[in-house]
């Protein structure tokens, strides 16, 4: 057992030797809120997404926090930005600020923690996740969805281009099956951390559901 958790160990400092040399390269972490399309973005990409707060056990650094993609599907027309936007919600006219979570399980997740954070109208719990609701309903969500863009448009992002479908999905289950605490990953969660109000995700350490190896960690390259 000792000598699976050295290697486990060993991955990990791997892992975030090859995110910070990434950091480095693209010239430090973005946040959503002051990013636009043209900032620069690859075509298709893997997000990692860290949380102030979050910090790698016995250091100071922060730690990831979220690992996702987009496209995965060989029909699927997504751009990396476009799922980025989708996370972080609009920032201008009338609904600024107003996202859909029905298009972000990100957003999902984050908007059921918040719920048990706050005090929100019980019609608003009672919808939130349901994939139809009325036009009253979805404007009862938008306060709700409005936090929760505050609450992503301030988690620092870093981000590897993958051109590659198959080779971004295996990047993303790797990196989540690695991280995972509830697979015996190395860094936990620090107190307070709102992720662990989360519906349908609780002890984990992850901002999604899927925290379940499907092969052995870590057998990629940032390059």
């Amino acid at each position: 057992m000792s000598a699976l958790r050295d290697d486990r160990r060993a991955d990990t400092d791997r892992f975030y030797g090859l995110l910070d040399e990434l950091a480095e390269r693209l010239g430090g972490p973005r946040l959503l809120r002051d990013c636009t399309q043209d900032t620069g973005w690859p075509q298709y990409g893997v997000e990692f997404f860290l949380e102030n707060g979050q910090v790698r056990a016995g250091e100071d650094r922060l730690r990831v926090v979220r690992v996702g993609s987009h496209a995965l599907r060989a029909t699927s027309q997504a751009t990396f930005w476009s799922r980025l936007a989708q996370h972080r919600g609009p920032v201008g006219g009338a609904k600024a600020g107003v996202g859909n979570h029905r298009g972000s399980i990100f957003r999902q997740h984050v908007g059921s923690a918040l719920l048990q954070t706050g005090h929100w109208p019980a019609e608003v719990a009672e919808s939130w996740g349901q994939k139809e609701v009325s036009p009253p309903q979805r404007v009862a969500e938008y306060p709700l969805e409005k936090a929760v863009s505050e609450h992503i448009a301030t988690m620092p992002l870093l981000w590897l281009e993958v051109p590659d479908r198959e080779q971004r999905e295996s990047i993303r289950a790797n990196s989540i099956a690695l991280l995972s605490q509830r697979t015996g990953g190395i860094h936990r969660t620090t107190t307070g951390w709102l992720g662990l109000c989360a519906k349908k995700r609780e002890g984990g350490n992850l901002w999604t559901l899927e925290q379940r190896p499907r092969r052995r960690p870590l057998r990629f390259v940032f390059s």
